[in-house]
C-alpha cells in the first residue's frame, strides 16, 4: 500500500491508497521568472562543457546526472544570442518536453550536451554556438532562427529515466506508460514518506507528463480507466502540497483538472474549497464544501471545514459592526424634556386665581 498518511487521518484522506494525504511538500516546477527584455541573468562561474557550449548555474540540482539514452524531461527558453529574439517556449503550453539523450534530433546537439552535465531540478543557462545548433542555414519555419545563429537556453530539467532502450514515450505500449506512470508515483510516495519534498513532486510531474492530454485522448474503457487511476491522484497530491505553499491559485488549478474528468471527485472539491477560502473567497469555497459533503456527508473533515467557514462570516460581521459603531459613535440617548418657563409661571398663576376664588366664596357663606 503506497499512501502516506496523516498524523491525523481523518476519513477524507483514507479511501484511496493512491494518493498521499498529508498537505506538506514544495511544488517547483512553476513558470521561472524571467527578464523582459531577454534572457535571464546568472551570476555563476562560467562551466566550459565543449568548444561550443557554456553552462552557468542558476539552482542547483541534487542527485545523479543522466546517462546516455537517459530519457530527460525539461522545460526550456530559447534565444538568438545577436538579436536576444526568443523563439521558443516550452513554459508557455505547461507541458514539459522529453529528451533522450543520444539519439536526440541534430539542432538539439547543444542542448543535450547541457542536459547531460545537469541534475534533477536544476535551472541553467546554456550557450550554445550555431554549429551545435540550427546550423549554417537556420530554420524558417517553427521555430523561427536565422542562419548561423548562436543560441541561449535557460533550461530547467524535471527528472530523467534511466532506459537501457531510450524508449520514447511515443515508442511505448498503451500499458508502459501508464506503468511507468504508477512507478513514478509511489516513488513521489516514498520520497514524500522519507521528506525529499522537491524529488517527490519531480517524480508526480513526471508521472503527469506519461499521461498528457493527446495520450488521454485516445483512450476507452479499461485503459481511460487505469490513466485516471495513476493520473489524477498525482494531480491531488500536487494540490495538497501548494495549499501548505499557500500557493493557492495553483492548487485550485490541479483541482479543476480533476475535476474536469470527475465533477464529483470529494477530494477535489474539498481541497479546492480549502484553496479558496484560504483566498478569501467563502461563497465559492462553501459552495466545493456542499457539494464535497452531498456525496460525503458523514465526512468530519468537511464538517469542520464549513464550521470553520460559519465562524469567519460570524467574525466578520462582528468586526463590521465595531467598525461601524466607530463610525458613527454611540446612539444618542433621549434628553428629559424641560417645561417653558411662561408655561409654568401661567400654571401657577391659575392656581393662585383658583385659592383666592375658593376663599372669597367661603366668606360670602
Amino acid at each position: 500500500m503506497d499512501e502516506v498518511q496523516e498524523q491525523q487521518s481523518q476519513p477524507l484522506d483514507q479511501d484511496n491508497e493512491n494518493e498521499i494525504v498529508a498537505e506538506n511538500a514544495a511544488f517547483v516546477h512553476g513558470e521561472p521568472p524571467q527578464d523582459a527584455n531577454g534572457p535571464p541573468k546568472a551570476d555563476s562561474e562560467v562551466e566550459i562543457l565543449h568548444e561550443k557550449v557554456t553552462k552557468q548555474i542558476i539552482k542547483e540540482g541534487r542527485g545523479q546526472k543522466p546517462s546516455k539514452y537517459s530519457t530527460c524531461f525539461l522545460h526550456y527558453r530559447a534565444w538568438t544570442e545577436s538579436s536576444q529574439h526568443k523563439f521558443e517556449d516550452t513554459w508557455n503550453e505547461q507541458r514539459p518536453i522529453e529528451l533522450v539523450l543520444g539519439k536526440e534530433k541534430k539542432e538539439m546537439a547543444g542542448l543535450a550536451i547541457g542536459l547531460s552535465s545537469m541534475k534533477s531540478g536544476e535551472r541553467a543557462l546554456l550557450h550554445v554556438g550555431w554549429e551545435l545548433g540550427y546550423g549554417e542555414e537556420g530554420n524558417f519555419s517553427f521555430p523561427n532562427v536565422p542562419p548561423k545563429a548562436d543560441i541561449i537556453y535557460e533550461v530547467e530539467v524535471i527528472g530523467f529515466d534511466e532506459t537501457k532502450e531510450g524508449k520514447t514515450r511515443g515508442d511505448m505500449t498503451v500499458e508502459e506508460r501508464i506503468g511507468t506512470a504508477d512507478r513514478r508515483k509511489m516513488d513521489g510516495n516514498e520520497l514524500f514518506k522519507e521528506e525529499k519534498l522537491e524529488e517527490a513532486m519531480q517524480q508526480y510531474s513526471m508521472a503527469i507528463t506519461y499521461m498528457n492530454d493527446d495520450f488521454m485522448f485516445q483512450l476507452f474503457g479499461k485503459y481511460r480507466d487505469m490513466a485516471l487511476a495513476v493520473k489524477n491522484p498525482c494531480h491531488l497530491n500536487m494540490a495538497a502540497c501548494l495549499i501548505k505553499l499557500k500557493r493557492y491559485d495553483d492548487a485550485i488549478a490541479q483541482c479543476s483538472i480533476v475535476l474536469t474528468e470527475d465533477e464529483n471527485n470529494v477530494k477535489a472539491l474539498f481541497r479546492r474549497g480549502k484553496a479558496k477560502a484560504e483566498l478569501g473567497q467563502t461563497d465559492a469555497a462553501r459552495e466545493d464544501f456542499l457539494k464535497a459533503q452531498k456525496f460525503a456527508p458523514e465526512d468530519k473533515a468537511i464538517a469542520r471545514e464549513l464550521r470553520l467557514l460559519a465562524e469567519h462570516d460570524k467574525a466578520v460581521y462582528q468586526k463590521q459592526k465595531e467598525i461601524y459603531k466607530g463610525i458613527f459613535g454611540p446612539r444618542p440617548e433621549p434628553k428629559p424634556k424641560r417645561f417653558n418657563r411662561l408655561v409654568l409661571f401661567l400654571q401657577w398663576l391659575l392656581s393662585l386665581f383658583y385659592r383666592l376664588f375658593r376663599r372669597g366664596g367661603h366668606k360670602e357663606d
